[in-house]
């Protein structure tokens, strides 16, 4: 690199014995930075491989111009002040022990504090994460094929376990065909805007308390769109009515929505799509493996499986792995298969967790118990809470949102949970809810007893009391 003014001025090529690097007037440093690496000296004792890794060092402070560092810390700084800004907490679970798990305080420090916890929130929702079907799946395939997929699905990415779990998503389904992606929200792009784009003068008419995957979904088509409102028939079918008799009509949504835990008036729904000859898309992700005879879903559940078009899915919640799919007639899952960037350009999902996910759809194809206890123990845990005066909505599906209404008073909350009970449940906030919703999301399942529950909500009542936050006035 030729020596600039206002740059950082060296040639590594170049360096030799009291050779110095020193920083001129570049716009792109501040006054701290200038005064971190004002002066780099490199001499006879400073080896060529120590002075190149602090200049490097150094240039690293300067790839950043001041502007944007400052006007994003200032949006980080809004958040926090908000009581919006989120933060990880580093989770350690525990084969046969779920839903006890250890809490590391701060992982990267060697004598950080562990503790241990109960875990609320998780999306493993009946625990087949440690099933020892879906353990033993995944690590023979790990030996046996290797870790990763080593590719694309066209170029060397498909092996037999993504082949077969496929098929047996597109039999619990009672769909022509399936495909598997790497996310639920890949799955959920990739697909709507895919379909809606090669469908000619295409509208989709798009649920407004979809998830953000679908919402991407919608936009990246660049078709036209409208949106009703959340789980109202009337208004879509008003808007349905006013469109183009020729358009292909899109309807997208989702059978339970994860942060109220309602569900969609599916039949309505599809009844709408027969009068006008539209196409449906249904977001299941929160009720695979959870409802339905083969644990197909709120549609399967209800009978109503054969009147939706595609159905989208995630292998990461009730099934316990990871990766998203959708199944549906074979002609467009073939089309978004031939035309979606988000599965064509991105590598396959490892071969053991494909067969780990097969494993585990096989194994809830077939098994009711797990669904069974599940339904118990939210049915235990919402009659508690409201003995307790504690506010939640009381949906028909598993999640429990438990209301708080503030954004600063749910993050206090669900710190004191974590302190003084060793229970761990997440707080959700904007953008994910609305502001004034602020909420926790409780998700009983199967591994948790009707003690824990006891304890949860008992630990509830005292955060409650502890914070002063408004019961419910039933």
């Amino acid at each position: 690199m030729a020596t600039q003014t206002n740059e950082i001025s060296c040639d590594l090529a170049e360096l030799g014995p009291e050779a110095s690097v020193k920083v001129a007037e570049n716009p792109h440093v501040n006054a701290a930075q200038k005064e971190d690496i004002k002066e780099t000296t490199y001499s006879e004792e400073t080896s060529q491989h120590e002075f190149a890794t602090k200049l490097a060092e150094d240039r690293q402070t300067t790839a950043l111009p001041v502007a944007a560092s400052e006007a994003l810390s200032s949006k980080l700084e809004g958040l926090k002040k908000e009581g919006k800004y989120r933060t990880f907490v580093d989770v350690e679970r525990h084969v046969g022990a779920f839903p006890k798990a250890t809490y590391h305080e701060d992982p990267t420090c060697t004598k950080a504090e562990k503790r241990p916890i109960e875990v609320w929130c998780n999306n493993d929702y009946l625990g087949m994460g440690q099933h020892p079907s879906v353990i033993d799946a995944m690590c023979d395939a790990t030996r046996s094929l290797g870790a990763g997929a080593g590719g694309t699905r066209n170029i060397s990415g498909t092996t037999i376990y993504h082949t077969k779990l496929e098929k047996e998503l597109g039999e619990v389904h009672d769909k022509e065909s399936a495909l598997v992606f790497s996310s639920g929200f890949v799955a959920n792009e990739a697909a709507i805007s895919t379909i809606a784009k090669h469908l000619p003068k295409c509208e989709i008419f798009s649920d407004a308390s979809n998830h953000a995957s679908m919402i991407e979904g919608v936009r990246n088509a660049r078709v036209p769109k409208h949106i009703w409102r959340h789980n109202d028939v009337g208004h879509l079918e008003e808007l349905l009515a006013a469109a183009a008799p020729d358009a292909n009509k899109l309807i997208v949504f989702e059978s339970v929505y994860s942060m109220d835990g309602d569900i969609a008036p599916i039949e309505e729904i599809c009844d709408l799509a027969d009068k006008y000859g539209a196409l449906t898309y249904i977001d299941e992700v929160h009720a695979v493996g959870l409802y339905g005879s083969k644990g197909g879903g709120v549609a399967q559940l209800r009978g109503l499986s054969d009147r939706i078009t595609v159905i989208s899915g995630t292998l990461g919640k009730a099934y316990g792995v990871h990766g998203g799919y959708i199944a549906g007639p074979s002609v467009v899952v073939d089309a978004v298969r031939s035309f979606a960037p988000g599965f064509i350009f991105t590598t396959s999902i490892p071969p053991s967790v494909a067969a780990g996910a097969l494993a585990s759809v096989r194994y809830l194809k077939n098994s009711n118990k797990e669904r069974d206890i599940q339904k118990e123990r939210a049915a235990t845990m919402k009659k508690l809470l409201k003995a307790r005066q504690i506010p939640f909505i009381n949906s028909e599906s598993h999640i429990i949102p438990v209301m708080i209404g503030d954004a600063k008073l749910c993050k206090k909350g669900a710190d004191l949970l974590m302190q003084k009970h060793g229970i761990y449940v997440q707080p959700i906030n904007y953008p994910t809810v609305p502001v004034g919703t602020e909420r926790y999301r409780f998700t009983p399942g199967p591994l948790h007893d009707n003690k824990m529950i006891e304890e949860a909500v008992d630990a509830l009542d005292d955060i409650w009391e502890e914070l002063g936050i408004q019961r419910s006035l039933e």
